[in-house]
Formats: structure tokens, C-alpha cells, sequence
């Protein structure tokens, strides 16, 4: 292909990615831009060109050991959810914008530590970045076909032209706010894009090698077993190789953490914790979609090509040994973007890293004390853009200068390697408290002189002098210390042997000399909130110590020099409305000074803000027991505190339930006026029917004996029912107020509603209604038969009276639901009207559009079976739902 189409492509292509980032800034606020898939996708920069070429490359020499950069990863992710949780909570409450203000703001805002995390990571990333490069120049080499063609000058070289291109992007929209701790929404979907694009490329030609240049896995398999190396990369080589996978895998579980550009889109770039739940899941599937057919490249790519052959680029070498350029180009753009999505996270993640830990610090603060918000910030922004630059430029020449000896594979360990140097001090100190910011710089420094000795020293010396004298033979010709084989550790392979060596002396050092000596008191003041993540909103306000003297006037001042006076106004009304200070208070208290130093974190940095706020607060040094005495002072406040809000919430839940109760009260006060009247209205009715009756037989000497006679029946019959009301309502008052005794024993409850039924047969029989019992197997429970004869007959007269004459049909079941009996009674008649539903287990309540023109009884028949039941400890409802009729079903326990 033409390198100027090739170019043109290139260029066509970060303008499609200039124009998301463009977007996403400008809808900053559009769910497109906010959600956890965004997120999820970006955390996928961790896959750059080394997943994307260098996994092919690695799977087409060592086998299936491609496998263990990605298993690390994987274990880690189920520990997001406890520790991720807890680093991002910490990062958004002190403004946290990269991992060197981490660190050194667990070790008390060391101003050293800072810097010295800041140039590890340099280290380590400026040749992962270099490694990207190569990437970019080496395939744009295969695909222009330019392969034996050198440049001579910089000015010849695309690759540098690209990188200018790449600093040019970041600058844009990695700089636009000098609080580097604000969200990048614009670079973020960028990378999530470019995460879609690059794994759907790399599919495609996984498909493409496996199902079109051969014929599916089985053929690809049947044909690599014939190769002589096939049993070497396909078995697991004993306990050594056992060894190497097991650190190579440790290796891999730090990075996720610990490189610079995966906390960058891990913490910084976080919104809200809960996508934590959706990345535990779905990195890993992205990962593993993206290994599908790393395998089957390689072994592609063994079986066609055969001699010199870079191995790291099966994926775009078999499309063009097979003349499909489109495809090529394809492949050629997923790689670009695997580049670019790391180059820029992890040159603005350092950028911000050398600005806030090495540049502003040890150099600029003097200039940003005298300075104006105005040049502040462009000093900033300027600084930010320089570093950017810088990185990527002395990115470009070490890959100029020595990554031609290594392969993508090498030099991502080595970066792998270094950054690991970090872990000690970072996963220990967020659960160890006697970590000191003087153990934790001895290990560091320590760990990274073991890397460069037994790591990066051999290949820089055979770079230089051009033979293994110092591999071979050791400094000075001693054999126990062979960089490849310290101490006689030799069956390691070089990156493993030198995370070995490395990792145990950096971690003895940091555990021994914080055992042996103890952290001032500002590294235990955040010792302690670092580590004690319950109650943490508390915890990070109270547990801040500081002793001194400083005027709220002077810290307004510093802020208004980087923040600007209205930010500065805001923030600090802000503050005073939170803890009830006054506006005319004069002097600041620990509260502030950590306020304002949370504040400054994001813009400059957490050691340059503490040096900025201690420039005008006049602190006095605190020592061991005065800070165990403050903290012990801060738990028991914030204990008192939890303390008096159960007590206020148990006092709120207790004059709540006062409140109910007397409601409940004045209801039951009502409620009884209303039954006294109610039993009053319905005792003066049958008396006074008798009383009429009776008058009229007195004065009646010429009455005719048939009329005599129905007088005289209609006073037994309002005699009879005045007794039956006199008999329910004291029935109803031994119910309610529990002096019933109920006589318990087993009994057959079909049985019982047989009785029932006799009961009322002659009613039935009478009104010519059908009444049905489904009898199925023998039940028993243990009840009252005289009470549940007295409920059943109350169901069954209520169905009876609501039934039509020669249509009505009732139907009576009961059956056993775990572990209870459950008895049903269902008509065919007109059913109870909604409005009803409610209340019709009241006491004297009558239902309305009943068949009979005056409702007969006395309203307490429901009222009684329903504390017969409850006395049973049972339950009896309507179903609501039945639209034939009405159905009532009550249940009691077995």
C-alpha cells in the first residue's frame, strides 16, 4: 500500500476520534457519556499493542503462557468490590488525580515519596509508551512495504509525526481544567470507542485465519500437531514453567491496580461505585472474547510462514501473504487504536504525576504564591502540556534507541516489573497502619535497584558493549551474583527472577524498618483514615489532626490564588454551612486546614498543597500520644454522636408510635360510641315491636283469634331475636376480650363441615338451593367443633341468604397448604360490591344490595367467626378476585 493513502488514513481516523472527544465534552452530561459500559470499555486500555500484536507473538513461541497477563486481571476482580471500593471512596474524598498522590498521602502528603513514585512510573511507562510506538512503526513498515528502508532523520520517520499527533490530542483535552481529579469525558469515550473498534478487528481476523485461511479450529489444531515445536508450546514444561506462570500471574494482578493509566480510568475516572458491579463481570468476558483466537493466529501463522518472520505480527501478515489489503488495513487500524487509547491515558495520567509531584513542588511554588488566578492556571495547564510532550518525545527516541532489541513481549514485562515496586507500600499500607513513609522509600528504592541490576542492566550493557560478559560471569566474575541468576536462583526466567528478588527485598525492607521505627504524626493521622473505611464520611472530618495557629483571611488567599474568588467563596460557605461556623470566625481550625488542602490536591497536587497551606498556617509538631489521644477524643465524639442519633431516632420511631396508638385510641373510643348506639338501636327495635304487640293483644277484648295469634307470633319472634342479639354480643365480648376457653382436640374438619351443612339443609332444601362438599381426602386440625360449626353455619346462612331461590348453588372444600388447613365456601349468588370488601367483618356492618328487602340477623355473625378464627390463630378473608359470586376461605394451623 502507498504510504500517503496509509497516512491519509491515519489522519482520517484521529479526526473521526477528535470529533468523539470533541462531542462527548460538549454532552458531558448525556447518558451516551455516562454509564458503566463507558466505563467498563475504558478500563480496557490495559489491552494495548502488546495484547493486540504481542500475545500472537508470545502464543507462537511459549504456547498458551500468552495466558497469564490476563489471569492476573481476572483473579483481581472479585476484590474490586472491597478494595477498589475503598480506593476510589478515599481518591473522591481527598481529590485524588493519580497514584503518586495516593501513596504519598497514605504516608502523611510526603513531599519525597511523591516525587519518587512519579519518576518509578516514568520509568516504567516512558518504554511501555516506546513499546507502542514500535508497534505503530513496525506494522506501518509490513503494510506500506517499506520493511528495507531506514530513516535517516526524525524529519523521515512517520512514527514521529504520529506521536506529535498523539501529544497534540492530549494537550487538547487532557488540559482543559487544571483540577486534574475532574472527570475526562471527552479522552474517556475516545478510549471506549477505540476499545470497541480494536476488539472487533481482532475478531475479525481471528475468524478470518481460522475459518477462511484454514478450515476451523479442528483443521488448525490437526495441522500445528505436526509441528516440532507443537508439544513445547502446548504442555505446562514442569515445575519451573509452574513458577514463571505463578509470577508472571502476581505480575499481572499488580498492574491492573497499579499502572498508572489503569488507575487513571479505574478511580479518577470513576462516576459512581455501583459500575464497579458491572466491570466485575464484564472486563473479564472482554478479556477473554479478546484471547479467543490469539492461539489460532499463532498457530496460523507457525504453519505459514517460515525463517526471519517477526512473530508478533501473524495477525496483519497472513491477511497480506493472502493479498487482502482491506482486511490488513482493518487489522492495521484495531492495533492503532489499541496505541493510541494507551499512549493517551497514560501520557495525561504522568503528566499529571510530574507536574504535581516533581515540577510544581521543587519549582514553582514560589511563582504560584505571588502569581493571580489567571497565570496560575496557565502555569498549570503549561506545565501539564510540556510534560506531555516531553514524555511522548523521549518516548520516541528510547524506542528509537533500544527497543529494536527487545520484543513487545519484553518490554511490557520489564514495564510490568518496575511498576510492581509499588505494591508494598500500596496494598499493605490500606490495611496496616504501622506503615511508615521512611520504610516505604527504602523498599522502593531498594526493589528498583534489584529490577535494574538483574533486569535492565544486562540488556543495556549488551546494547553498549554488544556481548553477555555480565550475564555470563556475574559483576566481578562472581556467580552468585549473575543478574539472571542471583543467589543461585537460576531456573527463572529473567522477569520472574527479578520480580522475585525484587518484590521480597523491597517487601522485608518495608515491613522491617516500619517495625523498627515509627511514622510521624501525620503519617499515622492517615494511616488511620485510610484504613478505617466504617463510618467514613466521619471519620475523614474528625480524625484529621493538626495543632497550630492560622488565620481563615491567609488560607482564603492561597485559595483565591488557584481557585479564584468566586470558587473560593463557594467553598468555604460551603464549609461553614456544613459545620455551623460563623462567617466573622478569624481563626482556622484542623477542619479547614484539611478542607483547604483537599481543595488544592486536585490543581497542584497533595504535597505541593500541603506546603501551600503551611506557608500560611504556623503548625506546631504533635507528638505520638497527643495524636492516639486526639483520635481516641474523635472516636469517642463520633461514637457519642452515633449514640445520640439511635437515641433520637428511637425517641422519633416512640412518639411515632404514640401517635399511632392514640389514633388508635380515639378510633376505638369511636368505634364503641358507635356499637353502644348501634346495640342500643338494635335492642329498642325487637322491644319495641313487643311493646307495640303486646298493647295492642291488651286492649284488643273483640280481636279476631287469627289476628291474636300473629300478634302473639311476632312477639316470639322479636323475642327470640332479642335473645339471639343478647347471646352474640356477649359471645362477641367473651371473644374479644379472650375469656372464651376453646376446647382443642383433633378433629376431622370435613367431617365438621358435613355437620354444618345438615345443619342448614332444611333452609336449603326449602329455598331449593344446592349446596355442594367436596370431599376429598381425611383431614384433620386441631380446633373448638362447637366454634368451627359456629363460623361454617355463619358462612353458609350468610351464602344461603345471598343466593337465588332454585338457581343458587353453594360449594364448600378444604384442603392442606404446608402447614395449615385451608377451608373455602363459595357461592353463586351477587357477590359483595367492592365498597363492602372491606368492612364487612365489622361489627353490625350489613352488606347493600342484599336478595331480601330487610336484612335479617344482627351484623355480628362475620364479626364472631372472624375471633373465632384469630383465636385459633388462624386467618378468614374475602377473595376479591372471584367475580361469580362471593367466596370466603379461612385458614387454621395443622
Amino acid at each position: 500500500m502507498n504510504n500517503y493513502l496509509l497516512i491519509s488514513v491515519i489522519i482520517v481516523y484521529l479526526a473521526f476520534l477528535f470529533l468523539i472527544a470533541f462531542w462527548a465534552e460538549k454532552n458531558s452530561k448525556s447518558k451516551w457519556v455516562n454509564n458503566p459500559y463507558i466505563y467498563v470499555l475504558s478500563l480496557a486500555v490495559y489491552c494495548s499493542a502488546w495484547t493486540y500484536y504481542g500475545s500472537v507473538g508470545i502464543a507462537s513461541q511459549s504456547g498458551i503462557s500468552f495466558l497469564t497477563i490476563y489471569l492476573g486481571p481476572v483473579i483481581s476482580l472479585p476484590l474490586w468490590i472491597l478494595v477498589m471500593r475503598k480506593i476510589i471512596r478515599i481518591s473522591k474524598q481527598h481529590k485524588i488525580s493519580s497514584i503518586a498522590d495516593f501513596i504519598s498521602l497514605r504516608y502523611g502528603n510526603n513531599r519525597f515519596l511523591g516525587a519518587l513514585v512519579t519518576v518509578i512510573c516514568v520509568f516504567a511507562i516512558v518504554p511501555y509508551i516506546s513499546l507502542q510506538l514500535k508497534a505503530i512503526s513496525e506494522t506501518f513498515e509490513i503494510i506500506t512495504d517499506e520493511t528495507s528502508y531506514v530513516s535517516t532523520t526524525i524529519l523521515d520517520d512517520s512514527t514521529f509525526y504520529i506521536a506529535v499527533l498523539l501529544a497534540i490530542f492530549v494537550a487538547f483535552f487532557g488540559t482543559q481544567a487544571t483540577d486534574a481529579s475532574q472527570r475526562r469525558k471527552g479522552i474517556m469515550t475516545t478510549v471506549a470507542v477505540e476499545s470497541i473498534l480494536k476488539l472487533v478487528f481482532f475478531l475479525v481476523a481471528g475468524v478470518y485465519v481460522t475459518f477462511f485461511l484454514f478450515d476451523g479450529t479442528s483443521d488448525i489444531y490437526q495441522q500445528a500437531s505436526q509441528l516440532d515445536n507443537f508439544k513445547q508450546i502446548t504442555s505446562f514444561n514442569g515445575l519451573e514453567s509452574g513458577f514463571n506462570w505463578m509470577f508472571t500471574i502476581m505480575l499481572s494482578f499488580f498492574a491492573i491496580f497499579l499502572l498508572p493509566r489503569q488507575f487513571h480510568v479505574a478511580v479518577v475516572e470513576n462516576d459512581r461505585e455501583r459500575y464497579l458491579k458491572k466491570a466485575i463481570w464484564m472486563f473479564p468476558l472482554y478479556l477473554l472474547l479478546f484471547n479467543v483466537f490469539v492461539i489460532f493466529i499463532a498457530w496460523g501463522g507457525n504453519l505459514s510462514f517460515q525463517g526471519d518472520v517477526n512473530q508478533d505480527y501473524y495477525t496483519l501478515l497472513l491477511p497480506l501473504q493472502n493479498n487482502n489489503i482491506v482486511l490488513a488495513m482493518t487489522v492495521f487500524l484495531g492495533g492503532f487504536s489499541a496505541v493510541i487509547s494507551m499512549v493517551v491515558v497514560s501520557t495525561l495520567a504522568l503528566s499529571t504525576m510530574v507536574s504535581n509531584n516533581l515540577v510544581i513542588p521543587y519549582g514553582f511554588l514560589d511563582k504560584f504564591i505571588q502569581g493571580n488566578p489567571e497565570k496560575n492556571t496557565n502555569y498549570i495547564k503549561n506545565i501539564r502540556r510540556i510534560s506531555i510532550f516531553s514524555l511522548i518525545i523521549i518516548a520516541y527516541f528510547f524506542y528509537v534507541n533500544f527497543s529494536y532489541e527487545l520484543s513487545l513481549y519484553s518490554i511490557g514485562l520489564i514495564s510490568f516489573v518496575i511498576i510492581a515496586q509499588l505494591a508494598p507500600s500500596f496494598f499493605i499500607g490500606l490495611f496496616w497502619n504501622r506503615g511508615s513513609a521512611k520504610a516505604v522509600k527504602t523498599g522502593m528504592i531498594v526493589g528498583v535497584l534489584i529490577v535494574v541490576y538483574t533486569l535492565i542492566l544486562p540488556f543495556v550493557l549488551n546494547v553498549l558493549r554488544g556481548n553477555n560478559s555480565f550475564v555470563e560471569q556475574g559483576l566481578f566474575g562472581i556467580e552468585l551474583l549473575k543478574p539472571y541468576a542471583f543467589l543461585g536462583i537460576d531456573f527463572l526466567s529473567p522477569e520472574a527472577h527479578s520480580f522475585f528478588w525484587s518484590m521480597f527485598l523491597n517487601t522485608s525492607s518495608f515491613l522491617t524498618i516500619s517495625l523498627l521505627s515509627k511514622g510521624n504524626y501525620r503519617e499515622r493521622n492517615y494511616a488511620e483514615m485510610f484504613i478505617n473505611s466504617s463510618n467514613y464520611a466521619n471519620l475523614q472530618d474528625g480524625a484529621f489532626i493538626w495543632k497550630g495557629e492560622a488565620y481563615v483571611s491567609d488560607i482564603r488567599s492561597v485559595l483565591n490564588r488557584f481557585l479564584g474568588e468566586k470558587r473560593t467563596e463557594r467553598a468555604l460557605n460551603l464549609f461553614n454551612m456544613k459545620y455551623g461556623i460563623s462567617k466573622e470566625e478569624e481563626m482556622a481550625d484542623a477542619r479547614l486546614i484539611n478542607f483547604s488542602e483537599k481543595l488544592l490536591t486536585g490543581s497542584i497536587g497533595s504535597a505541593s498543597a500541603r506546603i501551600l497551606i503551611g506557608s500560611v498556617a504556623k503548625e506546631e509538631p504533635v507528638s505520638l500520644l497527643e495524636v492516639l489521644k486526639i483520635l481516641e477524643e474523635s472516636k469517642e465524639t463520633i461514637a457519642i454522636n452515633k449514640a445520640l442519633k439511635e437515641k433520637s431516632e428511637e425517641l422519633t420511631q416512640l412518639t411515632e408510635k404514640l401517635k399511632t396508638a392514640n389514633t388508635e385510641l380515639l378510633e376505638q373510643d369511636r368505634i364503641k360510641d358507635e356499637f353502644l348506639d348501634t346495640v342500643a338501636h338494635e335492642l329498642k327495635t325487637p322491644i319495641t315491636s313487643i311493646k307495640a304487640a303486646s298493647e295492642v293483644l291488651t286492649d284488643g277484648d273483640e280481636m279476631p283469634p287469627e289476628l291474636k295469634t300473629k300478634f302473639l307470633d311476632n312477639i316470639v319472634n322479636d323475642s327470640d331475636r332479642l335473645a339471639r342479639l343478647i347471646h352474640n354480643i356477649l359471645d362477641l365480648e367473651k371473644l374479644s376480650g379472650g375469656h372464651d376457653q376453646l376446647e382443642i382436640r383433633t378433629n376431622q374438619i370435613n367431617k365438621t363441615i358435613d355437620k354444618a351443612i345438615d345443619g342448614i339443609s332444611q333452609m336449603a332444601n326449602h329455598k331449593k338451593v344446592t349446596i355442594v362438599h367436596q370431599n376429598g381426602i381425611a383431614i384433620f386440625a386441631n380446633y373448638d367443633e362447637d366454634r368451627m360449626l359456629q363460623v361454617l353455619t355463619n358462612l353458609l346462612s350468610n351464602a344461603l341468604k345471598f343466593s337465588d331461590p332454585h338457581k343458587g348453588a353453594i360449594t364448600v372444600l378444604a384442603h392442606q397448604k404446608q402447614e395449615v388447613v385451608e377451608v373455602v365456601v363459595e357461592d353463586n349468588g351477587k357477590g359483595i360490591p367492592a365498597e363492602d370488601a372491606n368492612y364487612i367483618f365489622d361489627k353490625f356492618y350489613q352488606a347493600k344490595h342484599q336478595n331480601i328487602k330487610k336484612p335479617q340477623g344482627s351484623g355480628l355473625g362475620l364479626a364472631i367467626s372472624k375471633k373465632i378464627i384469630e383465636s385459633h390463630h388462624g386467618k378468614i378473608w374475602i377473595d376479591k378476585k372471584y367475580k361469580k359470586g362471593a367466596r370466603f376461605l379461612f385458614t387454621i394451623p395443622k
